[in-house]
């Protein structure tokens, strides 16, 4: 199985730049997303590697083979990549049955009529769609027909497969029951995924590592929980996370390598930083507080409740604290009265300081009064 490596890798229509300077690495056997919202050149990187768009600038590897160079005019077509395509609509032929669909590439690359038949058999039973080989596309639902687009894309064994979006056309129960189903194919088949997607918690529970891209540059190139846990700049935690961060503009200054004076809620904290505090600005913070970070019911800080979403096994809480909502998440099935008073800490050493100047992440750690 290959790694793929892109070097400097540029696309640019005219005066648009889709993807600038993009350098990453896919490890073999990974399972990568490139998520961002739309037209931040996520599908355009993709089609890159795939070679369905060719760079302007740069260098870009698959395995031992050079694939494309922008200054030796290297540009191997897709057919030579030896890839699996997975496209938004399932691309099925409707005048052949399941078994047909599945079989074609293979037939296409001359396979042996047994192997076919072996193969075929083999991706009915992985997928879970054995009944249904002698179907047509138009007898089966959305989710039948995106297991036989899979079977289809996986027959030839390609060394690495891409997919655009591919499960955009679902409902949301089908959706969850192909993610969980494409999480086991990737083990089983232990090829090279690579996945679009602009859904984060998509992107989230599937992937080995999310790169996030937003107006054609890579934000962060991480483990999900890292993303989730450490983003880099204001971008990737206002993107990543469901209820959203919260995001506390405030003034301060830096006191020593690792702490940092900040005012929170008209009082003053001290940042305690888990390493040395980056790089600083010297314009302001913005402090970041993931939701469970927010703690009801303890502590001396004192807000209002704006409103209660209850969903059973947790409960999404807005607290009014002045001119600020503040989102909390209470595990378990609670639920607040409008306006009451509310006391509230933050706690854990998982709060974010970020430069207000440069959006970037300068220090993880804890917030203490």
């Amino acid at each position: 199985m290959p790694k793929i490596v892109l070097e400097h890798v540029c696309k640019r229509f005219d005066d648009f730049s889709a993807v600038e300077d993009l350098n990453m690495v896919i490890e073999d056997r990974e399972f990568i997303t490139l998520l961002g919202p739309s037209g931040c050149g996520k599908t355009t990187t993709l089609r890159m590697i795939a070679g369905l768009e060719t760079p302007t600038e740069g260098r870009i590897t698959i395995g031992d083979q050079v694939v494309f160079d922008s200054e030796k005019g290297i540009n191997v077509s897709p057919a030579k990549r030896d890839i699996g395509f997975l496209f938004q609509n399932y691309a099925l032929w409707p005048h052949m049955t399941v078994y047909q669909n599945i079989a074609f590439g293979l037939e296409n690359l001359k396979w042996p009529k047994d192997q076919i038949r072996e193969r075929v058999d083999e991706m009915l039973k992985m997928l879970k769609i054995e009944q249904f080989e002698k179907r047509y596309p138009s007898e089966l639902s959305g989710g039948q027909q995106q297991r036989v687009a899979i079977a289809r894309t996986l027959a030839p064994k390609p060394k690495v497969l891409f997919m655009d979006e591919p499960l955009s056309n679902l409902d949301a129960k089908l959706r969850l029951e192909m993610r969980t189903e494409l999480k086991r194919l990737h083990a089983d088949t232990d090829s090279t995924f690579v996945y679009v997607t602009h859904d984060q918690l998509e992107a989230m529970t599937l992937a080995t590592r999310v790169c996030l891209i937003e107006s054609g540059y890579m934000q962060q190139y991480a483990p999900p929980l890292e993303t989730y846990s450490n983003p880099a700049n204001l971008f990737v935690a206002d993107f990543v996370g469901n209820p959203t961060m919260n995001f506390y503009e405030t003034t301060g200054k830096i006191t020593s390598e690792k702490t940092a004076e900040v005012n929170f809620f008209d009082h003053p904290f001290i940042f305690t930083g888990n390493e040395a505090l980056g790089e600083y600005g010297g314009e302001g913070f913005v402090i970041g507080i993931r939701p469970e970070f927010v703690n009801l019911e303890e502590g001396g800080l004192i807000g209002k409740i704006y409103a209660t979403l209850p969903a059973g096994m947790e409960t999404t809480v807005k607290l009014e604290v002045g001119d600020y909502i503040l989102t909390s998440v209470m595990f378990g099935n609670v639920d607040y009265k409008v306006n009451d008073e509310m006391h509230f800490e933050i706690a854990g050493d998982g709060i974010i300081l970020f430069d207000k100047k440069t959006g970037k992440n300068i220090g993880k750690g804890t917030l203490t009064i």
